[in-house]
């Protein structure tokens, strides 16, 4: 499923390309042509995501909401004239006068107002991408009240929106702290300091496309061969490799369904 970071960029491309005009908006695989003959010649408003969830907000108060799943993709193509012919199995397009958009395989796709919107936000936690001067506070405070561990509590939206597991890994090592660490045993301190590399890291993740957390004097240099992932990552897919920053051997375990990577050493 993509990290919060992907959602952040299609929405920067959706507003920067498709506003501005009326679109023809259709539904090809049919199962949103209810929906898309509400919206089709309406203009779209603007587009935001939160955490893994987009918002597509088109004239008259109608939104899409729009979350991908493990299968959904998002599809441009430039096009001059006729617009190409879809591929697959496309839920969604949105054809500006110059460019098709293509949604296919998404977990949703639905019609909703802004109260819906509303109502889904609120049962997100924070985003790190989002500007509010609330947001670092309230995940302290979600982390805080919890006796999970603070590896599964990164990965629970409702506590913070967008991270998965390659932010939740890397975070947690780039911060030093061990993922079994219980959440209201964790200081308001360190929280916060994972906070702030999540956001410097997603948003990194935003303007580049990639997710890269070593920093350049942890990389291995020339690269190792029988280690791509040296080369990007410090723990993340690692298992058994020595640790970039002390040499110990990255570990991993399956928590709730997922793959977990940590050093026992630098990570307490």
């Amino acid at each position: 499923m993509p990290e919060g970071h992907v959602l952040h960029r299609l929405a920067h491309r959706l507003s920067g390309d498709f506003t501005g005009e009326p679109l023809i908006v259709e539904s090809p695989q049919g199962r949103f042509d209810a929906g898309a003959k509400v919206l089709s010649g309406r203009q779209l408003v603007s587009a935001r995501a939160h955490g893994k969830h987009l918002f597509l907000e088109f004239e008259e108060g109608a939104f899409v909401h729009i979350h991908l799943g493990l299968y959904g993709k998002w599809r441009f193509s430039a096009h001059e004239g006729e617009a190409p012919a879809p591929i697959g199995q496309v839920r969604l397009r949105l054809v500006s006068s110059g460019e098709v958009a293509d949604l296919s395989g998404p977990n949703r796709c639905a019609l909703v107002d802004e109260a819906e919107v509303d109502a889904v936000i609120a049962r997100l936690g924070p985003d790190p991408l989002d500007p509010s001067a609330e947001a670092k506070a309230e995940f302290v405070r979600r982390v805080r009240a919890r006796k999970r561990d603070i590896g599964e509590l990164v990965m629970d939206q409702s506590v913070i929106a967008g991270p998965g597991n390659i932010y939740r890994a890397e975070g947690l090592f780039r911060v030093g702290i061990s993922p079994f660490r219980k959440g209201q045993n964790t200081s308001e301190a360190r929280i916060g300091k994972l906070w702030d590399d999540l956001e410097v890291l997603m948003q990194d993740g935003v303007n580049t496309g990639i997710i890269t957390t070593v920093e350049d004097e942890d990389a291995p240099h020339p690269p190792l061969e029988l280690d791509p992932e040296a080369s990007r990552f410090y723990v993340y897919h690692r298992t058994g490799r020595p640790c970039l920053r002390c040499g110990a051997t990255v570990l991993e375990k399956l928590v709730a369904g997922r793959r977990l990577f940590w050093c026992p050493v630098c990570q307490r």
